[in-house]
């Protein structure tokens, strides 16, 4: 099974000043789902932005699915707010709560898409007793906190651990690859059973981000590296 492939670009890495304009090329060009990631400074060594980003991005794009992604403890307390924000799906870390099926269903109970976000070092049986209730694995393939790093190779081997459970379980929740995915490595990973790219500096560091996006989809729809 082989899931229709997204580009999610990850506005991290946009250009603040410029947002608005930033989301509405990508929209522009084909690209329906929009990346927010959220920290808070204690679950990674960073703080990025909270619900206020996320309502902005959704006025700039109202028609595009707002894929949130949580890198925070405690993320039942904040729940409510990024889905008055807009969120369309919402991931928390399984490493950030201590009860993971109730933060699921508190997500799913707000009729929204959940997600499961893994850190690198994290073992994929982590996420199996919750894969029948979620949408979206997100396999980190960075260290989670900074945006531009180089992505790590064992991700390939994670992917196909979760595309065989995917299989045998018969379940169609999406995997996303969230860090360092690029043009180097996109069709690659499409080809190793990824669907769902999380680009951020691959997209919005581009000198033409229109060009950048038509690349990797490219690259995605030919199968070619």
């Amino acid at each position: 099974m082989h899931l229709q492939p997204i580009i999610a670009p990850s506005i991290l890495a946009a250009d603040f000043t410029k947002l608005g304009d930033q989301i509405k090329i990508c929209a522009d060009n084909g690209i329906t789902w929009i990346h927010c990631d959220i920290m808070d400074g204690h679950f990674v060594p960073n703080i990025s932005y909270g619900p206020m980003i996320v309502e902005a991005a959704r006025k700039a794009y109202p028609a595009g699915f707002m894929d949130v992604h949580l890198m925070i403890y405690n993320p039942d307390q904040y729940t409510d707010a990024f889905v008055k924000a807009g969120a369309d799906l919402i991931s928390v870390h399984v490493e950030a709560t201590p009860h993971l099926h109730r933060s699921v269903q508190n997500i799913k109970n707000k009729g929204i898409q959940a997600g499961v976000a893994v850190n690198p070092a994290t073992p994929v049986q982590q996420v199996v007793p919750i894969l029948s209730d979620i949408d979206l694995v997100v396999l980190m393939s960075v260290n989670p906190g900074f945006g531009g790093q180089k992505f790590i190779d064992t991700t390939y081997e994670r992917i196909h651990e979760l595309v065989e459970i995917r299989q045998k379980r018969k379940l169609n929740f999406r995997i996303e690859i969230d860090g360092g995915v690029g043009p180097d490595n996109i069709s690659a990973l499409y080809k190793a059973g990824a669907d769902t790219f999380v680009a951020g500096s691959s997209i919005f560091g581009a000198n033409n981000i229109p060009l950048r996006i038509q690349e990797l989809k490219s690259l995605l729809h030919s199968g070619t590296t």
